[in-house]
């Protein structure tokens, strides 16, 4: 109990800590200074969550990191065990990247200001309109070389085991023809079991699989291609 309260105190005095940044970024946004805002946010981001994880105990094992595509933006296609997916996605995975979360998120202060900024597009999964639009969203900032990730479950597993796929959640990759690298993260949902605030030290392997590039996937449907990610992110458990 000790090591979460400490955990929840740091993040949200960082974010207090962290303000006079938040307003940079405003700033540098407001004057169309986006690359300057990039390059502040992105390892101001990547060094939170490295300490966020460091503080929870997370004792990472990355795998395939040969796999990486650093030169172009990518789609990110990950299963969803627990909280702590997003700070090791971030932590580990290179460059801009934004994430495709629940609306709910957009409520947090100042959490998702810091999300906005990273390019991360806010989906509310029950209205269909919505959700289109946050799709298309993402499709643009690939488009505009920002790599996106998706966890296309839609919600955390309640035991890590993988879930079915939403319909139609690889379009983000697809639309803009750029490569699905799927990734498979095994041992989060040890660190904070769904329904709980408690957090738990735990070793969490994360693989990185091949990508799987446009030419490889012409002509498929989403259907067959969602089966073709779901059966790599498996193969890793």
């Amino acid at each position: 109990m000790f090591r979460s309260l400490i955990w929840f105190i740091y993040f949200w005095l960082y974010q207090l800590g962290a303000y006079p940044k938040l307003k940079k970024a405003d700033r540098l946004v407001l004057k169309e200074q986006v690359g300057e805002r990039d390059a502040m946010v992105i390892p101001e981001v990547q060094r939170w969550s490295h300490k966020l994880l460091k503080l929870a105990g997370c004792q990472v094992e990355l795998i395939g990191s040969e796999h990486l595509l650093k030169d172009q933006p990518v789609l990110y296609v990950s299963n969803h065990q627990g909280n702590f997916d997003i700070p090791i996605l971030l932590a580990y995975l290179p460059g801009a990247k934004g994430f495709v979360a629940k609306d709910s998120i957009e409520k947090m202060p100042l959490v998702s200001r810091w999300m906005k900024h990273m390019h991360c597009v806010f989906m509310d999964r029950d209205n269909l309109r919505q959700s289109a639009a946050a799709i298309n969203e993402g499709i643009r900032n690939i488009k505009s070389g920002t790599s996106m990730v998706i966890f296309p479950e839609g919600t955390r597993s309640h035991d890590g085991e993988l879930l079915e796929f939403k319909p139609g959640a690889l379009k983000l990759g697809t639309k803009p023809a750029a490569p699905i690298i799927p990734v498979t993260i095994n041992g989060s949902i040890a660190m904070m079991p769904k329904g709980s605030l408690a957090i738990h030290p735990s070793k969490v392997v994360v693989t990185i699989h091949p990508a799987i590039l446009p030419e490889a996937y012409t002509g498929m449907d989403t259907t067959e291609l969602s089966e073709q990610v779901k059966g790599i992110i498996q193969s890793a458990f």
